[in-house]
């Protein structure tokens, strides 16, 4: 009985050391995310969630969801929110003009020239006085760098020498299916859509910049935050990036995960599913070094070159701090 007693009291005493001990640990730091509904970053935030190493690196996640890339930018000039998805570009013209934004590394992802098996267009070559759709406007990334690729192919301009339509990727593909245009030029997850449906890759970006003498294809997207930021939150900003790569990690390899994440992809068809799933792994961040930033440097000379002062905002070069010097993995 005496022992009973001894061994309840030895209870008691541990259950309020414990809850002694929680009452001190330090809580979750927040982070305000927007995320584009539907976007492919928010499959990361659902694996991440799924795997809970958002709590594990004690992070609370409070996501704010926005229309489009625009309305992230604006949301986090407005100190509305900590994090958004956005690319080098914008980063550095943020920095030329008096902001103090940087970026971390978020996607490699990259889209190319899509063609229908009886194209016209067997090269860029042939891109001459063929229609061509392009997902975006006239200084879309991607369309730049083809411009630098078609002029080093043929010395040619493509702008004068190809007839080109811009509008919404969904739009851009069903003028190639549909035979208006005979070659796209389209965001990769648009991509893998067109090529369930019986498209081709002609060439992708990433090999047009391979081409064109960047040294390795660099972290177009990245996620975006304010200097002043990291300085207030350290380890808020800390936690967030190890959990993204630890999450982009799992998904390069585990297939079952992707499964549970499936909901917040929207695919019902399996074959697209599939080409999704992989189109993403190819464009994972694996790392974070200073050479991501010489590929980017070397990607912004090229299409500056050919965007001008309408990408660059009249800008000699990548703004110093584009990439954030706070963090490498």
């Amino acid at each position: 009985m005496r022992g009973w007693i001894r061994g309840l009291g030895l209870t008691a005493v541990m259950s309020g050391v414990w809850m002694g001990l929680s009452a001190f640990s330090p809580p979750a730091k927040e982070v305000d995310l927007a995320l584009q509904e539907g976007g492919t970053a928010s499959w990361e935030i659902a694996a991440m969630q799924e795997l809970k190493l958002d709590s594990r690196n004690e992070i609370k996640l409070k996501i704010r969801n926005v229309a489009d890339s625009k309305a992230g930018q604006v949301a986090l000039q407005a100190g509305k929110v900590d994090v958004i998805l956005s690319d080098f570009i914008w980063a550095s013209l943020q920095r030329d003009q008096g902001a103090d934004f940087t970026i971390v590394p978020h996607s490699l992802a990259v889209g190319g020239l899509m063609v229908l098996p009886d194209s016209k267009v067997k090269s860029v070559a042939d891109l001459k006085g063929a229609t061509l759709a392009v997902a975006g406007g006239p200084v879309d990334k991607s369309y730049l760098m083809l411009q630098a690729y078609y002029n080093a192919q043929t010395g040619g301009d493509l702008t004068q020498d190809a007839s080109t339509t811009f509008g919404a990727p969904p739009l851009v593909n069903e003028q190639l299916l549909g035979g208006q245009a005979d070659a796209s030029l389209n965001f990769w997850h648009f991509n893998a859509r067109a090529a369930v449906a019986g498209a081709t890759e002609l060439i992708s970006v990433q090999e047009i910049m391979q081409e064109l003498g960047v040294s390795k294809t660099p972290p177009l997207l990245g996620w975006v935050f304010s200097e002043a930021y990291a300085a207030k939150e350290p380890e808020a900003i800390q936690r967030f990036l190890d959990a993204s790569f630890q999450t982009k990690a799992a998904l390069m390899t585990d297939d079952a995960l992707w499964e549970k994440i499936r909901p917040a992809m929207n695919v019902d068809d399996d074959a697209l599913f599939l080409a999704l799933r992989d189109a993403y792994r190819a464009g994972i961040v694996e790392g974070y070094s200073d050479a991501d930033i010489q590929a980017a440097i070397e990607a912004y000379a090229v299409m500056a070159k050919f965007g001008g002062a309408d990408l660059t905002g009249g800008s000699d070069g990548l703004a110093d701090g584009t990439f954030w010097s706070g963090y490498r993995k």
